[in-house]
């Protein structure tokens, strides 16, 4: 509908400029057709009256009211006015509503998409957990924004990429391989004081004891520093063929699967070096070689490489983000944990001193997931091997579950998920609520097709029978969900979604209970069907956005 106001408002421009009530000029950007907050200020508002008075130095609402006969004559509104300092609120027609239903219908999975992205290329990239352990809740909750928000960006109409960061290289990586190796070692029954710095879970147990089985005692007599990197090679292996089961088995796909160790052995991590050099960026102080984050709004310089001759992770992450931007992007999304929030303003210092704008680059951060279970929080310590599984989680409650609940709030917000509430059959569990009003709208065209019945085409269906106020107000809400999903990629807001999804549902469910879809009068039960068909589209693309599955059945 904001698409047609617009139009309209444009020809209403052109006609004012013409008729000489405005002066001539070009139609001004910044047009903003918002829905306004009070049901009585009208369906939709604009500020355009606002934009060209200040252009033409003329009050905004003497420019309102040149418009205001224009806007008034066209049947797509009810009623026109002007309101405050010069916004024009419309009150749409009730029959452009109901006519704007066949609109939709005819649209078919068109009108569940936007052209907001304009094909402009987006790298997102998520959960990039270490694989120093399988995948807990809380990379599930990453996952799932990731992946739902990389399928609202693609509905929105950006060319989107999807990328999983492997830090195969660094410290975390010799303190893995040095815990299996130990755990290897007490396999063949050695006494071992294992440091509490190394990693405590079962799985680096399993991982020993599939490293004895398969080589026997050969290392019990290899120098620990010669056969580190077996060991390290094994758990990363093991691991993180266990982390893209459990992100498959999630529905959650990645376009690329970067490692860091490439970075290091390409070469880019002394290119990006070289380039801060070039332009002055970096520094000698105490042995280290140092970066001058500060000069781009950090709150002091960071360390590139340590006195040791180590290079830090931050060098890598440089490299990785000039690799990102070499490869074109328009925008590049970072999905994070909230731990990581000191990070953000180094790797932005990064991207602008070496050259390139800083503002392309989208940090999200993801909050912590408290996991409930019969009122008590689960503790969780990945090192102390005191975690959830994300595959645990998903057992327990369903992929639909899960990630329809990590999706039910903004990422930066924490989240208490309840176990209990998420494997219930009830109208307090979000997923349930949701999926159930898709299930009744497929049950409606079951229990036509029983009766014969069948939708005819919308040309032939009297829409002016959806004349109560919870037809209107549903007819309403589907038709905000193009600009819903248009406004939740651009704000990189996949809950938005959910939140749309579960309250069509409230409206939903109320109508349902209170009106007979399949009645005595064909007429009406065509229009219902009609309006049954559409809603039914759009529980199914929501439910696709957030990577839920739209049942038939419940």
């Amino acid at each position: 509908m904001k698409n047609r106001i617009k139009s309209v408002l444009f020809e209403a421009f052109n006609q004012a400029v013409k008729n000489g009530k405005l002066p001539g000029m070009e139609f001004p950007d910044g047009v903003q057709i918002a829905v306004p907050k009070a049901e009585a200020h009208g369906d939709f508002s604009t500020n355009l009256a606002m934009i060209l008075a200040s252009r033409i130095k003329t009050p905004p609402r003497q420019v309102a009211d040149s418009l205001l006969s224009i806007l008034r004559a066209n049947p797509l509104f009810e009623k026109v006015e002007v309101a405050g300092p010069g916004f024009l609120n419309f009150f749409i027609s009730t029959e452009t509503w109901q006519q704007n239903l066949k609109h939709i219908f005819n649209s078919g999975d068109k009108f569940a998409t936007s052209d907001a992205g304009n094909g402009r290329r987006v790298l997102v990239e998520f959960v990039s957990a270490n694989p120093t352990g399988p995948l807990h809740v809380g990379h599930g909750r990453g996952a799932a924004v990731g992946d739902s928000l990389a399928r609202l960006l693609r509905a929105a109409g950006f060319k989107v990429e999807t990328e999983y960061y492997i830090n195969d290289v660094g410290n975390q990586m010799k303190t893995l391989g040095l815990s299996v190796y130990l755990r290897y070692r007490e396999h063949f029954g050695e006494k071992v004081d294992f440091p509490r710095e190394c990693y405590q879970g079962d799985y680096i147990r399993d991982i020993a004891d599939d490293m004895a089985q398969r080589h026997g005692r050969r290392y019990l007599d290899v120098p620990e520093d010669e056969c580190l990197p077996d060991f390290t090679k094994a758990a990363v292996d093991v691991i993180f063929s266990g982390i893209k089961k459990d992100l498959l088995e999630f529905g959650v796909h990645f376009d690329n699967w970067f490692s860091e160790r490439t970075l290091h052995d390409s070469g880019m991590v002394q290119k990006a070096l070289s380039l801060l050099e070039e332009k002055g960026f970096l520094y000698e102080k105490d042995g280290a070689l140092w970066f001058k984050t500060s000069e781009f709004g950090d709150e002091k310089d960071r360390v590139i490489r340590r006195s040791t001759g180590e290079l830090t992770y931050f060098a890598a992450d440089i490299a990785y983000h000039l690799q990102k931007m070499e490869r074109g992007y328009d925008m590049l999304v970072d999905i994070w944990g909230a731990d990581h929030h000191g990070y953000v303003p180094r790797v932005k210092a990064a991207v602008k001193a070496l050259g390139h704008d800083d503002s392309a680059l989208k940090v999200m951060l993801v909050q912590l997931v408290n996991l409930i279970e019969e009122g008590e929080q689960k503790a969780m310590s990945t090192r102390a091997g005191e975690f959830v599984t994300l595959s645990e989680v998903v057992e327990s409650v369903g992929t639909d579950a899960a990630r329809f609940i990590f999706l039910t709030r903004r990422c930066d917000s924490h989240l208490d998920f309840d176990l209990d509430l998420a494997r219930s059959q009830s109208q307090e569990n979000p997923v349930y609520y949701v999926q159930y009003a898709h299930a009744r709208l497929a049950s409606v065209f079951r229990k036509a097709a029983e009766q014969g019945i069948v939708l005819r085409e919308p040309d032939q269906i009297d829409t002016a029978l959806l004349s109560s106020a919870e037809e209107l107000n549903l007819l309403k809400m589907i038709d905000a969900f193009p600009q819903v999903l248009a406004e939740s990629a651009l704000a990189l807001a996949p809950h938005r979604i959910s939140y749309y999804l579960t309250n069509l549902a409230g409206k939903f469910h109320g109508y349902y209970t209170r009106s007979r879809f399949i009645g005595e009068d064909p007429e009406l039960t065509q229009a219902r069907l009609l309006l049954s068909a559409v809603m039914k589209r759009v529980f199914k693309k929501g439910l696709n956005l957030l990577g839920v599955s739209a049942p038939e059945s419940m």
